[in-house]
């Protein structure tokens, strides 16, 4: 094995193999679905008594690539995620993970995922490597290749140095670091992340971040859930936004900052209590406008050309700053600047 000078990622080994190429069985038998995706979902919906939580929604994860699911609290993302994981049921719809139907086959389907949930579950009273030998033994995996596999995993996510320390001793990022690991002791076809880096530092985040890139390189599909729209940005191949269980746009992070926002943002603020006033005088300049309470945000395709059209008509404004769209701009746009409990 060797290792990344720049990220520290192993580079080669069994996790980071070249990426496994599709088979006739990809494509027909138990690793595709009918289409060749990885989960196939049609009409998909979860119902709790009353309460629909998931209204019908479509989409298709494809072998290798790393799929995100956005939305608000509420948006109908952890029961998406619950029912890719094959444990909880399907309300209605059709749902194909791997190739198969996770009402009949979900031992099946889940011996050949990897989940990391948003909450580590890991074993307080076990060390580091006693946390993953323990874990890859549920899966049925003998004692002498489990043990190099957990060596493997741990110099994978850089703790090889912590194997013999309790988990009490590990700081925020090394546990999130650790769950990764336990999640791919198994070698999943398909590794399910839910809010892989909530609570951490940004050195931390973008250490994990390398991690999951490469094992994306090495063809593992990832999906992934998450909240920072920048990690959505840097990692996904293609997303989903969803917003009150149904998804209201998906594709490619920048196909939906095209469809859905302009090329650029001016972002412009005016003394507390002016900004409606100022807004309605330079609503023209833009294809869409937002007034916030501490600015007034102007879409457009060219920023720099409506401030000086702004400051042209004798506004002065407090500070003008022009940036690019983003997907926090799209997401936003589409499910509301509002509080969701």
């Amino acid at each position: 094995m060797s290792r990344n000078r720049q990220t520290g990622w192993l580079v080669s080994g069994n996790v980071s193999d070249a990426p496994r190429e599709a088979t006739d069985q990809d494509n027909s038998g138990e690793l595709g679905s009918p289409e060749g995706s990885m989960v196939h979902a049609r009409g998909l919906h979860k119902s709790f008594g009353d309460f629909e939580a998931v209204k019908g929604i479509d989409f298709d994860v494809r072998r290798g690539e790393c799929f995100g699911f956005l939305g608000p609290n509420g948006a109908g993302k952890s029961s998406t995620m619950r029912m890719i994981g094959a444990i909880s049921p399907v309300s209605s719809g059709t749902l194909r993970m791997l190739g198969m139907d996770p009402a009949t086959h979900g031992s099946q389907i889940r011996a050949k995922l990897g989940v990391c949930p948003q909450e580590d579950s890991l074993d307080a009273e076990l060390n580091v490597s006693e946390n993953l030998f323990v874990y890859g033994r549920y899966f049925g995996l003998p004692r002498a290749p489990l043990r190099l596999k957990v060596a493997e995993m741990l110099e994978f996510v850089q703790l090889t140095d912590k194997a013999k320390s309790k988990v009490s001793e590990l700081s925020g990022g090394m546990k999130r670091r650790l769950s990764i690991a336990r999640s791919l002791i198994n070698d999943p076809q398909l590794l399910l992340l839910d809010e892989p880096t909530t609570g951490l530092d940004p050195q931390a985040r973008h250490l994990l971040w390398d991690g999951i890139y490469r094992l994306k390189q090495a063809g593992v599909t990832v999906v992934l859930t998450t909240h920072y729209m920048d990690e959505a940005e840097q990692l996904c191949d293609r997303l989903v936004v969803m917003d009150d269980g149904r998804i209201v746009a998906q594709g490619t992070p920048r196909d939906l900052i095209a469809h859905h926002s302009t090329r650029e943002v001016a972002e412009l603020r005016f003394p507390v209590g002016d900004q409606q006033r100022y807004a309605d005088q330079v609503a023209d300049l833009a294809e869409r406008i937002e007034v916030l309470p501490d600015r007034v945000l102007l879409y457009t395709a060219d920023g720099d050309h409506a401030v000086a059209q702004v400051h042209a008509r004798g506004i002065a404004t407090e500070t003008a700053m022009v940036r690019r769209s983003s997907l926090e701009d799209v997401f936003l746009h589409l499910t509301g600047r509002s509080l969701v409990d």
